[in-house]
């Protein structure tokens, strides 16, 4: 099985552990995911099967989107409230200081990227210091927040937010900032990731969905397949022989290809439309040369 499927993770495990248990219902040796999610955190994580994974890092990058609950008065140092508390404090805000509040992070903005996430500083996760213990000095990212809307007041001490922003950006650190300027600190009580890689929320499945297309035997319907999720690049033919040769690790003549593209990656076909993998164009050597091949 090669291609796609869009799980909407469960809360209280990790995107690995996601994985495993849809490797597991697949029953598919090779599996991987884009785009690490929390573990309380649930929504789009889009998993690639078999010969998918050989294509995660050609994927087009697409910005995200959440809902989030933010809870005041209560710092942690997960940021979100599965951590340890360090601090509580009075909140003493109103709905428009809220609002007003949540505005000026509208736009580019620097973020810190916290502890207790995958980020690596000198090969090792930040996550893994964090749980000995350790805080060092982190370089502060540019992320971009498209737009924030309020849902809903929970109570005074608790609101629900929807988040359009740009890969890489962290609501913990978001919510965490938000907490700061408001004067009284702030945690993530709950997240759902509603889009990610193109992908939306009403796309997903969840684990019984999964479970239940299996034994119905209808599990294939939800197998996006691989060149759907690579289609940011321009699609090539080629002929029997240079399919054959292609999928061999050979170059072929780009003289002899037919509507080919500027430089750059391709998708490469066979004549009967069969994926066969990315293909490199090299203009100034004349060459169309394998990037990447798919193996089923």
């Amino acid at each position: 099985m090669t291609g796609f499927i869009f799980l909407d993770k469960p809360e209280d495990i990790t995107s690995f552990t996601a994985v495993n248990k849809v490797r597991r219902v697949l029953g598919v040796k090779k599996a991987g995911h884009t785009g690490t999610l929390d573990p309380m955190a649930t929504g789009v994580l889009p998993i690639m099967l078999g010969g998918a994974t050989r294509f995660s890092q050609y994927l087009p990058v697409h910005d995200k989107s959440y809902r989030a609950g933010i809870l005041l008065g209560t710092v942690t140092d997960t940021l979100d409230t599965t951590g340890e508390i360090i601090e509580t404090n009075d909140v003493n805000v109103t709905q428009a200081d809220i609002e007003e509040t949540v505005k000026a992070f509208v736009g580019n903005i620097k973020q810190l990227p916290p502890m207790y996430s995958a980020v690596s500083k000198d090969g090792v996760r930040l996550y893994k210091l964090a749980r000995q213990g350790i805080e060092i000095e982190r370089e502060a990212r540019d992320v971009t927040i498209y737009s924030i809307d309020i849902v809903s007041f929970v109570n005074e001490r608790e609101f629900i937010i929807d988040v359009s922003c740009s890969a890489g950006t962290y609501i913990r650190s978001l919510a965490d900032d938000i907490g700061k300027k408001l004067g009284c600190g702030a945690v993530i009580s709950s997240l759902r990731r509603t889009s990610a890689n193109s992908i939306l929320i009403e796309q997903t499945h969840t684990l019984e969905e999964i479970e239940k297309a299996v034994s119905d035997g209808t599990v294939e319907e939800m197998i996006t397949p691989c060149d759907k999720m690579l289609s940011c690049y321009p699609a090539v033919h080629i002929s029997d022989k240079q399919s054959s040769r292609f999928t061999n690790g050979g170059e072929l003549d780009l003289t002899r290809v037919r509507n080919c593209p500027d430089d750059g990656i391709c998708r490469m076909y066979s004549p009967e439309n069969r994926f066969l993998g990315l293909g490199k164009i090299d203009r100034d050597n004349g060459i169309l040369a394998v990037e990447k091949i798919l193996v089923y």
